[in-house]
């Protein structure tokens, strides 16, 4: 049994967390702490580079010692670190990856550079003593919306991603057009229970498309002219918001289940800030009974930014004898999960 201590600052959320792992039982989560810079960016309505990575500066070492704390072990005691190498904004990545690296150098102990997106894909079973089952992974959040070919651990194959904006993006650039909050994905969904997914006809772009890929730049642009026409927004938002979400999911849900077909997995794995959204996971959740497939979602805990799943991935690659990461090993802003 061994201990691994991962990092995350691959955008505007600090998270540290300690993973305990055995061969022959579920990984146990000692602590998984976020300081979240939400309030810091929503005054610029998205998340400035700068600013995200000097508050990472000051916030990584007391969570480190936070998290040490409330797992009831010393720095001394971690057998292996990890940190999340990329993709990310770089000034971001920076901070995790590198003190991350620093402390595997002094305690001497194995560091492992783990792709942000790996993450997000595992997450649905980290709460299992199993190892990774064959599936196909749906991965929505703000900057990525990608459709897997899971063969086990590190064995991946891109069947879709989206050609423009992520699902989670268009989210919070609508958002951002309808004068919502920043992130806008939450507001959405809030003010859609109130609307009527049916009042606008927004597109659903290549669903007649034989391929997995997906794209919401002509959805948010649709939405963009509707609002030209619109007089009274306070009254149409709640319609607008729906009529908008349930495009979203329309189309995320016909190409995941034509990607199920062409891959011919019977699990499908929902991953994701995204994956937070109940509309979306009850609806994919009644396409996969529909279509006889079995839907594994990601606890809610982990589904938005956090380093518990860094730990995780890095716990598989451990369990696995993957390689450790050299300690020169840079940051990837653009680090393809496929290759």
């Amino acid at each position: 049994m061994s201990t691994l201590l991962a990092l995350e600052s691959s955008c505007d959320e600090t998270a540290v967390a300690i993973i305990r792992m055995s061969p022959d039982e579920a990984p146990q989560i000692l602590s998984s702490l976020i300081t979240s810079q939400i309030q810091l960016h929503r005054e610029y309505g998205g998340v400035v580079p700068e600013l995200a990575s000097r508050n990472h500066t000051t916030a990584v070492q007391p969570l480190i010692d936070t998290a040490l704390e409330e797992a009831q072990l010393t720095i001394h005691e971690i057998d292996a670190f990890a940190a999340t190498a990329g993709p990310g904004l770089a000034a971001a990545l920076l901070i995790g990856h590198s003190y991350g690296k620093g402390l595997a150098l002094a305690a001497n102990k194995p560091f492992y550079g783990i792709n942000h997106m790996e993450g997000h894909l595992l997450s649905p079973f980290i709460e299992t003593a199993d190892a990774i089952p064959p599936h196909l992974g749906l991965i929505v959040s703000g900057g990525h919306t990608m459709l897997v070919d899971v063969q086990g651990h590190g064995n991946y194959s891109l069947v879709g991603k989206t050609r423009d904006d992520a699902a989670g993006e268009a989210f919070d650039k609508v958002g951002k057009m309808l004068n919502l909050p920043y992130p806008g994905g939450p507001e959405i969904e809030k003010m859609a229970l109130l609307g009527n997914p049916k009042a606008y006809n927004f597109p659903r772009t290549m669903l007649k498309d034989p391929h997995c890929d997906f794209s919401f730049s002509g959805l948010k642009t649709a939405v963009l002219y509707t609002l030209d026409k619109i007089t009274d927004l306070e009254k149409e938002l709640p319609d607008l918001c729906a009529s908008f979400q349930q495009a979203v999911i329309d189309s995320l849900i016909k190409k995941t289940l034509r990607a199920a077909e062409h891959t011919g997995h019977t699990l499908v794995a929902l991953s994701g800030g995204v994956s937070c959204n109940k509309a979306l996971v009850d609806a994919l959740a009644a396409a996969c009974k529909k279509n006889k497939l079995t839907l594994a979602t990601c606890p809610r805990t982990y589904s938005t930014d956090n380093a518990a799943m860094i730990a995780y991935a890095g716990c598989q690659a451990v369990m696995n004898q993957v390689d450790p990461s050299e300690l020169t090993q840079e940051i990837h802003p653009n680090f393809p999960l496929t290759s």
